[in-house]
C-alpha cells in the first residue's frame, strides 16, 4: 500500500466518522430547522461569545416564549435544574430547565418548563414550555439554550 492510498483511506475515515454524528432534530415547534439566535442586544448565542468577564457555554436555538419544547431525539429526563443562583428573584420567570439524555449524550436545555422530570421523551414528542425570556430580557431574541453536561460545544450536533 502506497502512501497516498493510507491518506486516502484516513480521509474517507475521517469523513465518514463525522457524518455518523448524532445530529439533534427540531427542539422547539415553530423552528423546524432549528434555528440559531445570531445577536441582538442581549448578546449572541454562538458557543464560546463572550459574556462580559465569562463565556457562553451553550448554543441558543430560537423558540418563541410559551412554544412546545420537543425531544429532539428518544431522550431519558434527568430531573429539573435551576439555570440562575438568583437571589433577587429577578429571573425567577425563566429560571428553569432539564437534564437530558439520549443518544450517548448528556445535556441541558434551559429555560424550560418540564412537563415532567424523569422517564423517557420519544423523538418528536413534548418535553415542556418554553419560558417568557421577554419578561426578563426585553428585546432578546426568546431562545432554547442547549448546554452539554461536559461544557464541550454543542455546535457539531446541530
Amino acid at each position: 500500500m502506497t502512501l497516498r492510498m493510507r491518506t486516502v483511506g484516513l480521509v474517507l475515515l475521517v469523513v465518514l466518522s463525522v457524518c455518523e454524528c448524532v445530529r439533534f432534530g427540531p427542539i422547539c415547534r415553530g423552528n423546524p430547522t432549528n434555528r440559531r439566535r445570531t445577536s441582538d442586544s442581549w448578546g449572541a448565542g454562538y458557543f464560546g461569545a463572550r459574556r462580559g468577564s465569562r463565556v457562553h457555554q451553550g448554543l441558543d436555538i430560537v423558540c418563541a416564549d410559551d412554544s412546545e419544547v420537543i425531544a429532539p431525539f428518544d431522550v431519558t429526563l434527568m430531573g429539573r435544574l435551576t439555570v440562575y443562583k438568583d437571589p433577587t428573584g429577578e429571573k425567577a420567570p425563566i429560571n428553569m430547565g432539564i437534564n437530558l439524555r439520549g443518544e450517548g449524550l448528556s445535556f441541558k436545555f434551559f429555560y424550560v418548563r418540564p412537563d415532567r422530570v424523569s422517564g423517557t421523551v420519544r423523538k418528536g414528542q413534548r418535553i415542556g414550555t418554553m419560558l417568557p425570556m421577554q419578561s426578563v430580557y426585553p428585546g432578546i431574541t426568546s431562545h432554547v439554550h442547549v448546554q452539554m453536561t461536559d461544557k464541550s460545544d454543542p455546535t457539531p450536533y446541530f
